[in-house]
């Protein structure tokens, strides 16, 4: 089979550091590609190579059998190459039609750019992906699953043979992640190459046909996926095992850090109760979107629920609390609240790690103010949690997401919280940074703290937990011990209530 794309002995370094060493990767028409590996691994650098962002050191890029060179993005999007990044590129203050057509406005007969051609070929590009979005609205309007179809479209606008995906379903749900899945087999379907880029395992399965893996700016070797598991790819991209991701369970047989009874999540929703001991990680599990993240919310106001209990150090909640106060009386309660989406509820993307870090000693203060008093803190909690940054002073945003998320556990770890009430504790990170996270939550537990958990990878509760609650329809329908529980008890149990 011929290919599209062949990069050839690429070798890329910045300053003392080597990014990639001689690591090559074809690219077939008609293929989803994985590509895998930790962070730090290559996987950016490489397809920004791809994308005419960087220009290798050594080695070729090859498209159709001739050598090319990409000066910048927009040579490569002129030679079919379009790059959806995991930070859009889209101007958030301009219309579709201006991004779509930006640096390519047709021009009328007087000269002036004209604007009915733009939208009518806005209108059809996205029709092409089955959307009927107005080609005049703002991309700041739209949801990020919009944002990510509309660079698509705009690739497939420029008659793009070659699409690369960098952790497109990072802040998707689960029907826009279908209807994402639909687009990329029609661009299979007409022959297109994709290189998709991606931390779930069960995604990669679901979608793509062959598999590369990188280590530390090397290639380790491209598989078809069928004659793959998730736990040998694990074992390709880490060297070891998927259950030695995990630390060893706890046994669970405390006292109740948190009982909550009577919850309604809604009028026409059963009510529930649930426990969370100390020394224990308990996780909601079941299909996506069935009120596990609405019964944590409702804990800390996020969330009104109809009504329910919640009973935390002796002290009785009714529900729902208010919303501008609900996270500061969890927080006295001892207890702490990490949200899914860490850059825009969770970290102050712009400030140091040491700021960060201290960000909950100082929620009483009316700014953030200097860390120097908690130098002490902020260091201990970095050596703790093994956060990889240049130093305390390091601005949180240029850092990997592993050590984004690890930054912000350890801002609650460095308070006296021993209840943490996390959702999706290692959405976007590598498998590497996932087994430390694993064990951050364990040796918390195991230290008389309780965790409750989501987590959209079943695979990750069962590994993790000690008990599980399957919620269905927002209420819970079963109560499993992780130790015993498959993927197939979960979902039998969600689907036969």
């Amino acid at each position: 089979m011929s290919h599209l794309i062949e990069m050839a002995a690429i070798s890329k370094a910045f300053g003392g550091s080597v990014a990639l060493r001689d690591v090559s990767l074809a690219l077939a028409p008609g293929t989803v590609h994985a590509l895998m590996g930790e962070n730090g691994a290559g996987k950016s650098t490489l397809m920004k190579i791809l994308a005419g962002v960087h220009q290798p050191d050594s080695g070729e890029v090859r498209r159709a059998g001739r050598t090319v060179s990409f000066a910048n993005p927009r040579a490569a999007l002129e030679a079919g190459i379009s790059t959806v990044f995991q930070e859009l590129s889209l101007l958030p203050n301009m219309t579709i039609a201006e991004n779509m057509f930006l640096g390519r406005e047709p021009t009328g007969c007087f000269g002036g750019i004209d604007r009915r051609r733009m939208r009518v070929g806005t209108k059809d590009a996205l029709a092409r992906l089955g959307l009927t979005l107005d080609p005049d609205t703002l991309v700041s309007e739209l949801s990020i699953a919009e944002r990510q179809f509309v660079e698509i479209a705009h690739g497939i606008d420029s008659d793009a043979d070659v699409f690369i995906l960098d952790e497109p379903t990072a802040a998707l749900n689960a029907a826009d992640v279908e209807v994402l899945n639909r687009h990329i087999r029609s661009l299979r379907e007409a022959g297109k190459a994709i290189v998709y880029i991606s931390h779930r395992m069960d995604e990669i399965f679901a979608i793509c046909d062959v598999v590369t893996v990188l280590k530390d700016g090397q290639l380790v070797g491209t598989r078809p996926l069928s004659e793959m598991t998730p736990a040998s790819l694990i074992a390709m991209m880490v060297g070891r095992e998927l259950e030695d991701l995990f630390p060893e369970r706890g046994q669970g047989e405390g006292a109740a850090a948190l009982s909550v009874s009577g919850l309604r999540l809604h009028t026409d929703s059963q009510p529930f109760s649930f426990t969370v001991r100390k020394g224990e990680i308990v996780g909601f599990a079941g299909l996506e979107g069935q009120g596990q993240q609405k019964a944590v919310r409702a804990l800390v106001g996020q969330f009104a629920p109809v009504e329910g209990t919640a009973s935390r150090r002796g002290e009785t909640i009714q529900l729902p609390v208010p919303k501008e106060s609900g996270v500061r009386r969890w927080q006295a309660l001892g207890g702490a609240f990490v949200p899914e989406d860490r850059k825009d509820e969770g970290l102050f993307l712009g400030h140091s790690v040491g700021q960060n870090i201290v960000a909950a000693l100082h929620a009483g203060r009316p700014t953030l103010k200097a860390a120097k008093r908690y130098g002490d803190v902020i260091t201990e909690t970095m050596r703790r949690l093994n956060i990889k940054a240049s130093g305390p002073s390091a601005i949180v945003g240029a850092l990997s997401g592993g050590n984004q998320q690890k930054v912000l556990l350890g801002r609650y770890l460095a308070t006296d919280a021993d209840l943490l009430l996390i959702e999706e504790p290692t959405r976007g990170v590598d498998v590497g940074a996932k087994a430390e996270i694993y064990r951050i939550l364990r040796d918390f537990a195991k230290a008389g703290g309780a965790v409750l958990v989501l987590s959209r990878e079943t695979i990750e509760l069962i590994g993790l937990c000690e008990r599980l609650y399957v919620i269905h329809g927002n209420t819970a329908v079963s109560e499993i011990r992780a130790v015993d529980a498959t993927e197939h008890s979960i979902l039998n149990a969600a689907l036969s209530a």
